[in-house]
C-alpha cells in the first residue's frame, strides 16, 4: 500500500477527508447532505449563484432534501460555494453535473469543465469520483486524461472511480442510504478507496470490475424501465381500441410471483433519466460499433408520442361533448415528471400543455410541488385544485398523481376527466382512463 493510499484511507476512516461535491442539484445535494451527516467536512460547489444563495440561507430547492437538513448541514460546517478557490485541498471530489443531449448527441462539456477545475487543485493521494450518467468509457477516455495532464498518474499518485447515481426522487422507501451503491475504480487502489468512501454513506456497496461496467449499469437500469414503459404505453393504446381494460389486465398479471414486473401506462416518460439516458447508450453503440440500438429507438418513438396521444384523447372527449378544444377550459393536474417531486425536466405534462395551447385551449394548471415562479416555458395560469376550478373546467387532465391531490373531490366535482395515471379507478368519475 502506497503512502498516498494509506493516508487517504485513514482520513476517510477518521472522517477527516475534505469532500467536494461538484454540482448541487437533484443528485449532488443529497450526496453532500449525507456526507456532511456522517461527519465529513463538505463543500457543495455549483456554478449557479442562485442555488448557492438558497443553500447559504438554509433553503432547499430539491424535494428530497428539506430546509431543516440544509440548516443542520450548515451548522455542521457544510459550505455552499460557487468560488473555485474553495475546491483547494480536497481529498475527495464527487462530480454530479448534468449530461444533457444536444440534437441527439451527448453533451459532456459539464464533465469536462468540472474535470479541468478539479485538475487545478489535484494533489497526490486525492480521489475523484464521477457520478454523472454517461456512456461506457467516459471515466477512462475523457476524464482521466484531463486529470492526468498535470503529471500525476491515476491509481498511483491519485485515485479515480465511477459510481452511478441511484436517487429516485419522491421515493421514501428506497433512499440514498438504503439503496445499494454500485462502485468501480480504474484500478485496485482506486476501487479500494471508492468503496471506503461510499461505505461511510450507504448501507451496502456493490463493487464491479471496471468503470465501464459501472457506467453501463445506470444505462441498463434506465433502458430497462424505458423499454417496459413503452411496452405498456403501446399496449394501452391497442387495448382501448380492442375494448379491453389494460389496467385490469396489469393488475391480474401482477399477481404472478415470477417472470413479471409491474409497469403502468402514463402520458409519457419524463425526468432527466428515461428520455435521455437510453439514448446515450444508443449513441455509443452506433458511434463505436456501427449498429443501431433498435429497442431504444422504438421505445423513444412510443414514449415521445404519448403526449400527442393524450391530446388526441382530449380532442375526442370534447368532440363527444360537442365542444371544440379551441376555447375549451382545460385544467391540467400535475406538471412534474413524476408524483411527489418538483422536477419538471422533460415532463410529458409540459408537452401536453404546449400542444393544447397551440390548439387554442384555455389551459390552467395545478401543481403544489413546483414553485409558482418557476420558468416552465409557455405562459400558464397556476390555480388551486378547488371545487370552483374543477367545476369550471370543461375537462380535467390528471397528468401526475401527486399524493396531496384530493381524488374524491376531483371525481365528484369535475365535469369530465381524462385520467392518464389510473388513479381514479374504483372511485367513480365521469370520463376516461388512459
Amino acid at each position: 500500500m502506497t503512502p498516498e493510499l494509506r493516508r487517504l484511507k485513514a482520513r476517510i476512516e477518521d472522517r477527516q477527508a475534505k469532500v467536494v461535491v461538484v454540482g448541487q442539484g437533484y443528485v449532488g445535494l443529497p450526496v453532500a447532505m449525507r456526507a456532511c451527516e456522517v461527519g465529513f467536512p463538505v463543500v457543495g460547489y455549483d456554478v449557479t449563484p442562485a442555488r448557492i444563495d438558497e443553500l447559504r440561507a438554509g433553503r432547499s430547492y430539491v424535494g428530497d432534501v428539506s430546509d431543516a437538513q440544509v440548516a443542520t448541514a450548515r451548522a455542521a460546517g457544510y459550505v455552499p460555494s460557487c468560488a473555485a478557490a474553495d475546491l483547494a485541498g480536497f481529498d475527495i471530489a464527487v462530480i454530479t453535473v448534468q449530461t444533457p443531449l444536444i440534437e441527439g448527441s451527448p453533451d459532456l462539456s459539464f464533465i469536462e469543465a468540472a474535470g479541468h477545475e478539479l485538475a487545478r487543485h489535484l494533489t497526490p493521494g486525492s480521489l475523484v469520483i464521477l457520478e454523472s450518467t454517461t456512456y461506457p468509457g467516459t471515466t477512462e477516455e475523457l476524464l482521466r486524461p484531463i486529470l492526468e495532464a498535470g503529471g500525476l498518474r491515476a491509481d498511483v499518485d491519485f485515485f479515480m472511480g465511477y459510481s452511478p447515481e441511484r436517487i429516485d426522487p419522491g421515493n421514501s422507501t428506497f433512499t440514498f442510504v438504503n439503496t445499494a451503491k454500485v462502485v468501480a475504480g480504474i484500478g485496485p487502489n482506486s476501487l479500494s478507496v471508492v468503496e471506503d468512501f461510499y461505505g461511510c454513506l450507504v448501507d451496502k456497496t456493490v463493487p464491479v470490475a471496471s468503470t465501464g461496467e459501472a457506467e453501463l449499469v445506470k444505462l441498463l437500469e434506465n433502458t430497462f424501465r424505458h423499454v417496459n414503459i413503452a411496452l405498456v404505453n403501446e399496449l394501452a393504446m391497442f387495448a382501448r381500441d380492442l375494448g379491453v381494460d389494460i389496467w385490469a389486465a396489469i393488475d391480474a398479471a401482477a399477481t404472478k410471483p415470477y417472470g413479471f414486473m409491474r409497469f403502468t401506462p402514463g402520458p409519457g416518460a419524463g425526468g432527466h433519466c428515461l428520455p435521455i439516458d437510453p439514448s446515450y447508450l444508443a449513441w455509443r453503440v452506433e458511434r463505436q460499433l456501427g449498429h443501431r440500438f433498435r429497442f431504444v429507438e422504438l421505445a423513444n418513438e412510443v414514449n415521445r408520442g404519448m403526449p400527442e396521444y393524450v391530446v388526441s384523447r382530449v380532442i375526442s372527449m370534447l368532440n363527444n361533448e360537442r365542444r371544440s378544444v379551441n376555447g375549451s377550459r382545460i385544467l391540467v393536474l400535475g406538471l412534474a415528471y413524476k408524483a411527489g417531486t418538483s422536477d419538471w425536466r422533460e415532463s410529458p405534462a409540459m408537452t401536453i400543455v404546449e400542444q393544447l395551447l397551440a390548439l387554442g385551449a384555455d389551459v390552467r394548471a395545478h401543481d403544489t410541488h413546483i414553485p409558482v415562479d418557476a420558468r416552465l416555458g409557455p405562459p400558464l395560469p397556476r390555480v388551486d385544485c378547488s371545487v370552483e376550478e374543477l367545476a369550471a373546467a370543461d375537462l380535467v387532465v390528471l397528468c401526475v398523481d401527486h399524493p396531496d391531490l384530493r381524488y374524491d373531490e376531483i371525481a365528484e366535482h369535475a365535469r369530465l376527466i381524462l385520467d392518464t395515471r389510473g388513479r381514479l379507478r374504483g372511485i367513480g368519475f365521469r370520463g376516461e382512463t388512459l
